[in-house]
Protein backbone atom coordinates (compact mmCIF):
# COMPACT_ATOMS: atom_id res chain seq x y z
CA UNK A 1 0.00 0.00 0.00
CA UNK A 2 3.15 2.53 0.57
CA UNK A 3 4.08 1.96 -2.94
CA UNK A 4 0.93 2.20 -4.43
CA UNK A 5 0.29 5.39 -2.55
CA UNK A 6 3.83 6.47 -3.65
CA UNK A 7 3.57 5.98 -7.00
CA UNK A 8 -0.33 6.75 -6.83
CA UNK A 9 0.34 10.09 -6.08
CA UNK A 10 3.17 10.42 -8.60
CA UNK A 11 0.89 9.81 -11.74
CA UNK A 12 -1.51 12.39 -10.42
CA UNK A 13 0.93 15.17 -10.02
CA UNK A 14 2.42 14.09 -13.35
CA UNK A 15 -1.17 14.33 -15.15
CA UNK A 16 -1.70 18.14 -13.06
CA UNK A 17 1.12 18.92 -13.97
CA UNK A 18 0.65 17.76 -17.95
CA UNK A 19 -2.59 19.73 -17.54
CA UNK A 20 -1.21 22.78 -16.08
CA UNK A 21 1.21 23.10 -18.59
CA UNK A 22 -1.07 23.35 -21.66
CA UNK A 23 -3.60 25.63 -19.24
CA UNK A 24 -0.58 27.80 -18.97
CA UNK A 25 0.20 27.71 -22.27
CA UNK A 26 -3.19 28.43 -23.64
CA UNK A 27 -3.29 31.27 -21.47
CA UNK A 28 -0.07 33.18 -22.38
CA UNK A 29 -1.32 33.07 -25.98
CA UNK A 30 -4.56 34.26 -24.85
CA UNK A 31 -3.19 37.48 -22.98
CA UNK A 32 -0.68 37.72 -26.47
CA UNK A 33 -3.26 37.99 -28.53
CA UNK A 34 -5.64 40.36 -26.80
CA UNK A 35 -2.74 42.71 -26.19
CA UNK A 36 -2.18 42.89 -29.79
CA UNK A 37 -5.69 43.55 -30.41
CA UNK A 38 -5.73 46.17 -28.01
CA UNK A 39 -2.09 47.74 -29.61
CA UNK A 40 -3.78 47.30 -33.48
CA UNK A 41 -7.16 49.32 -32.03
CA UNK A 42 -5.18 51.98 -30.93
CA UNK A 43 -2.77 52.24 -33.80
CA UNK A 44 -5.99 52.51 -35.79
CA UNK A 45 -7.60 55.19 -33.56
CA UNK A 46 -4.41 56.96 -33.90
CA UNK A 47 -4.49 56.88 -37.73
CA UNK A 48 -7.79 57.88 -38.32
CA UNK A 49 -7.40 60.57 -36.03
CA UNK A 50 -3.87 61.64 -38.12
CA UNK A 51 -3.95 63.62 -41.58
CA UNK A 52 -4.58 61.12 -44.55
CA UNK A 53 -1.09 62.63 -45.87
CA UNK A 54 1.92 62.86 -43.91
CA UNK A 55 5.47 63.57 -45.00
CA UNK A 56 7.81 61.81 -42.78
CA UNK A 57 11.50 62.18 -41.54
CA UNK A 58 14.29 60.17 -42.39
CA UNK A 59 14.02 58.98 -38.11
CA UNK A 60 9.98 58.81 -38.25
CA UNK A 61 10.43 56.18 -41.24
CA UNK A 62 13.00 54.07 -40.07
CA UNK A 63 10.95 54.07 -36.81
CA UNK A 64 7.81 52.71 -38.70
CA UNK A 65 9.39 50.21 -40.80
CA UNK A 66 11.20 48.63 -37.20
CA UNK A 67 7.44 48.55 -35.79
CA UNK A 68 6.24 46.83 -39.03
CA UNK A 69 8.99 44.08 -38.92
CA UNK A 70 8.02 43.69 -34.98
CA UNK A 71 4.74 42.92 -35.75
CA UNK A 72 4.92 40.79 -38.66
CA UNK A 73 7.71 38.96 -35.99
CA UNK A 74 4.58 38.98 -33.01
CA UNK A 75 2.40 37.37 -35.70
CA UNK A 76 4.47 34.93 -36.92
CA UNK A 77 5.08 33.39 -33.30
CA UNK A 78 1.61 33.70 -31.84
CA UNK A 79 0.91 31.35 -34.95
CA UNK A 80 3.30 29.55 -34.09
CA UNK A 81 2.04 28.56 -30.62
CA UNK A 82 -1.01 28.60 -32.24
CA UNK A 83 -0.40 25.46 -33.91
CA UNK A 84 1.54 23.87 -30.83
CA UNK A 85 -1.38 24.50 -29.04
CA UNK A 86 -3.74 22.73 -31.60
CA UNK A 87 -0.81 20.13 -32.24
CA UNK A 88 -0.58 19.29 -28.60
CA UNK A 89 -4.57 18.71 -27.99
CA UNK A 90 -4.68 16.68 -31.59
CA UNK A 91 -2.00 14.37 -29.96
CA UNK A 92 -3.77 13.84 -27.00
CA UNK A 93 -7.09 13.50 -29.11
CA UNK A 94 -5.06 10.47 -31.09
CA UNK A 95 -4.10 9.08 -27.72
CA UNK A 96 -7.43 7.11 -27.51
CA UNK A 97 -6.83 3.36 -28.13
CA UNK A 98 -8.20 2.23 -31.50
CA UNK A 99 -9.65 -0.37 -30.20
CA UNK A 100 -12.80 2.49 -28.38
CA UNK A 101 -13.41 3.92 -31.67
CA UNK A 102 -17.03 3.95 -32.11
CA UNK A 103 -17.58 3.53 -28.52
CA UNK A 104 -19.87 6.10 -26.50
CA UNK A 105 -18.66 7.89 -23.69
CA UNK A 106 -21.06 7.37 -20.51
CA UNK A 107 -23.43 9.12 -19.01
CA UNK A 108 -22.75 11.23 -15.92
CA UNK A 109 -23.79 7.97 -14.18
CA UNK A 110 -21.19 6.01 -15.68
CA UNK A 111 -23.74 4.05 -17.72
CA UNK A 112 -25.88 5.01 -20.78
CA UNK A 113 -28.64 6.95 -22.09
CA UNK A 114 -30.77 5.08 -24.39
CA UNK A 115 -34.01 6.01 -26.46
CA UNK A 116 -36.41 3.37 -24.14
CA UNK A 117 -34.25 3.60 -20.68
CA UNK A 118 -31.37 5.01 -18.86
CA UNK A 119 -29.09 2.99 -16.97
CA UNK A 120 -26.43 3.61 -14.40
CA UNK A 121 -23.69 1.48 -12.49
CA UNK A 122 -21.35 1.80 -9.29
CA UNK A 123 -18.51 -1.01 -9.02
CA UNK A 124 -21.56 -3.18 -6.83
CA UNK A 125 -24.69 -2.59 -8.75
CA UNK A 126 -26.78 -1.18 -11.53
CA UNK A 127 -29.74 1.02 -11.81
CA UNK A 128 -32.17 1.19 -14.94
CA UNK A 129 -35.24 3.41 -15.24
CA UNK A 130 -37.60 3.15 -17.77
CA UNK A 131 -40.11 5.82 -18.61
CA UNK A 132 -43.65 3.94 -19.31
CA UNK A 133 -45.47 4.79 -22.52
CA UNK A 134 -48.41 5.56 -21.04
CA UNK A 135 -48.99 7.13 -17.44
CA UNK A 136 -51.60 5.37 -15.05
CA UNK A 137 -50.53 1.73 -15.36
CA UNK A 138 -49.78 -0.23 -11.92
CA UNK A 139 -47.50 -3.18 -11.34
CA UNK A 140 -50.03 -5.47 -12.48
CA UNK A 141 -50.04 -4.19 -15.99
CA UNK A 142 -46.18 -4.74 -16.43
CA UNK A 143 -44.30 -7.57 -16.95
CA UNK A 144 -40.72 -7.78 -15.13
CA UNK A 145 -38.38 -11.04 -14.96
CA UNK A 146 -35.11 -10.81 -13.71
CA UNK A 147 -32.88 -13.63 -14.15
CA UNK A 148 -29.27 -14.85 -13.83
CA UNK A 149 -28.47 -13.47 -16.93
CA UNK A 150 -31.62 -12.41 -19.04
CA UNK A 151 -33.59 -9.05 -18.36
CA UNK A 152 -37.52 -8.63 -19.58
CA UNK A 153 -39.91 -5.65 -18.99
CA UNK A 154 -42.55 -5.30 -21.14
CA UNK A 155 -46.43 -3.94 -20.73
CA UNK A 156 -48.77 -6.71 -20.47
CA UNK A 157 -50.38 -7.77 -23.99
CA UNK A 158 -47.95 -5.09 -25.74
CA UNK A 159 -45.40 -5.80 -28.09
CA UNK A 160 -42.77 -5.37 -28.35
CA UNK A 161 -40.91 -5.87 -25.05
CA UNK A 162 -39.39 -2.96 -23.73
CA UNK A 163 -36.09 -5.15 -22.66
CA UNK A 164 -36.02 -8.78 -23.75
CA UNK A 165 -32.29 -9.74 -23.80
CA UNK A 166 -29.54 -11.04 -22.47
CA UNK A 167 -27.59 -9.35 -19.55
CA UNK A 168 -23.89 -8.72 -20.51
CA UNK A 169 -22.74 -10.26 -17.05
CA UNK A 170 -24.43 -12.55 -14.41
CA UNK A 171 -26.72 -10.76 -11.90
CA UNK A 172 -27.80 -11.70 -8.04
CA UNK A 173 -31.13 -12.48 -8.84
CA UNK A 174 -32.58 -12.61 -5.36
CA UNK A 175 -30.79 -9.26 -4.19
CA UNK A 176 -32.28 -7.27 -7.01
CA UNK A 177 -35.16 -6.04 -7.16
CA UNK A 178 -37.91 -3.11 -8.92
CA UNK A 179 -40.48 -0.96 -7.94
CA UNK A 180 -42.65 1.48 -10.12
CA UNK A 181 -42.25 5.23 -9.03
CA UNK A 182 -45.25 7.29 -9.81
CA UNK A 183 -47.28 5.24 -12.44
CA UNK A 184 -44.63 6.68 -15.05
CA UNK A 185 -41.56 4.94 -14.36
CA UNK A 186 -40.22 1.49 -13.57
CA UNK A 187 -37.14 1.02 -11.31
CA UNK A 188 -34.88 -1.89 -11.32
CA UNK A 189 -32.30 -2.87 -9.17
CA UNK A 190 -29.21 -5.37 -10.45
CA UNK A 191 -26.85 -6.51 -8.21
CA UNK A 192 -23.57 -7.79 -9.44
CA UNK A 193 -22.09 -10.61 -8.97
CA UNK A 194 -18.79 -9.85 -10.13
CA UNK A 195 -17.80 -6.36 -7.89
CA UNK A 196 -14.82 -5.58 -9.53
CA UNK A 197 -15.85 -4.90 -13.03
CA UNK A 198 -17.49 -1.99 -14.97
CA UNK A 199 -20.16 -2.99 -17.44
CA UNK A 200 -19.62 -1.88 -21.10
CA UNK A 201 -23.12 -1.63 -22.01
CA UNK A 202 -26.62 -3.38 -19.98
CA UNK A 203 -27.96 -6.04 -22.31
CA UNK A 204 -25.67 -7.58 -25.46
CA UNK A 205 -28.22 -5.62 -27.96
CA UNK A 206 -27.01 -2.23 -26.96
CA UNK A 207 -24.17 -0.07 -28.08
CA UNK A 208 -21.16 -0.57 -26.03
CA UNK A 209 -19.69 2.75 -24.09
CA UNK A 210 -15.98 3.07 -23.33
CA UNK A 211 -15.13 1.97 -19.87
CA UNK A 212 -11.85 3.58 -19.94
CA UNK A 213 -13.70 7.12 -19.12
CA UNK A 214 -15.58 6.07 -16.32
CA UNK A 215 -15.51 8.62 -13.84
CA UNK A 216 -16.04 6.94 -9.99
CA UNK A 217 -17.43 9.22 -7.20
CA UNK A 218 -14.38 9.13 -4.79
CA UNK A 219 -17.16 9.04 -2.22
CA UNK A 220 -18.48 5.81 -3.66
CA UNK A 221 -14.98 4.29 -2.46
CA UNK A 222 -16.23 4.86 1.15
CA UNK A 223 -18.71 2.73 1.48
CA UNK A 224 -16.66 -0.12 0.74
CA UNK A 225 -14.88 -2.41 2.98
CA UNK A 226 -10.76 -2.29 3.55
CA UNK A 227 -10.06 -5.20 1.43
CA UNK A 228 -12.31 -4.06 -1.63
CA UNK A 229 -11.52 -0.41 -1.47
CA UNK A 230 -7.96 -1.25 -1.87
CA UNK A 231 -8.25 -3.82 -4.74
CA UNK A 232 -10.83 -0.96 -6.63
CA UNK A 233 -7.89 1.50 -5.88
CA UNK A 234 -5.01 -0.57 -6.90
CA UNK A 235 -7.61 -1.15 -10.38
CA UNK A 236 -7.89 2.65 -10.93
CA UNK A 237 -3.90 3.07 -10.09
CA UNK A 238 -3.06 0.42 -12.78
CA UNK A 239 -5.26 1.56 -15.31
CA UNK A 240 -4.07 5.29 -15.42
CA UNK A 241 -0.63 3.79 -15.46
CA UNK A 242 -1.50 1.71 -18.59
CA UNK A 243 -3.19 5.21 -20.28
CA UNK A 244 0.18 7.01 -19.72
CA UNK A 245 2.47 4.26 -20.42
CA UNK A 246 3.72 3.64 -17.32
CA UNK A 247 4.50 0.42 -15.24
CA UNK A 248 1.29 -0.96 -12.91
CA UNK A 249 1.91 -1.66 -9.31
CA UNK A 250 2.53 -5.00 -9.89
CA UNK A 251 5.34 -4.40 -12.75
CA UNK A 252 6.40 -1.88 -11.06
CA UNK A 253 7.15 -4.80 -7.96
CA UNK A 254 8.58 -6.52 -10.65
CA UNK A 255 11.27 -4.01 -11.53
CA UNK A 256 11.76 -3.10 -7.61
CA UNK A 257 12.73 -6.80 -6.85
CA UNK A 258 14.86 -7.26 -9.84
CA UNK A 259 16.68 -3.60 -8.99
CA UNK A 260 17.32 -5.14 -5.60
CA UNK A 261 18.67 -8.23 -6.91
CA UNK A 262 20.95 -6.89 -9.13
CA UNK A 263 22.28 -4.59 -6.73
CA UNK A 264 22.85 -7.57 -3.92
CA UNK A 265 24.74 -9.87 -6.88
CA UNK A 266 26.95 -6.97 -8.66
CA UNK A 267 29.05 -10.15 -9.73
CA UNK A 268 26.51 -11.17 -12.15
CA UNK A 269 25.98 -9.90 -15.73
CA UNK A 270 22.24 -8.72 -16.88
CA UNK A 271 23.65 -7.26 -20.04
CA UNK A 272 22.09 -9.90 -22.24
CA UNK A 273 19.14 -10.41 -19.94
CA UNK A 274 15.27 -10.20 -21.41
CA UNK A 275 12.82 -9.36 -18.76
CA UNK A 276 8.95 -9.44 -19.20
Amino acid sequence: MEKFNKYRVKADQETAKKRAEVEERERKIKERREKEQKQLEEQEKREALEPKIKELTDEEAAEMMQQQKQKESSKTVAKAATQDVDVTKKDEEEEEDPQDAGKLKPNAGNGCDLPNYRWTQTLSDIEVRIPLPKAGLRSRDLTVDIQKNHLKVAVKNQLPAIIDDRLLHDVKKEESTWLLEDKQTVLITLEKVNKMEWWSRLVVSDPEINTKKINPEPSKLSDLDGETRGLVEKMMYDQRQKEMGLPTSEEQKKQDMMKKFMEQHPEMDFSKCKFS
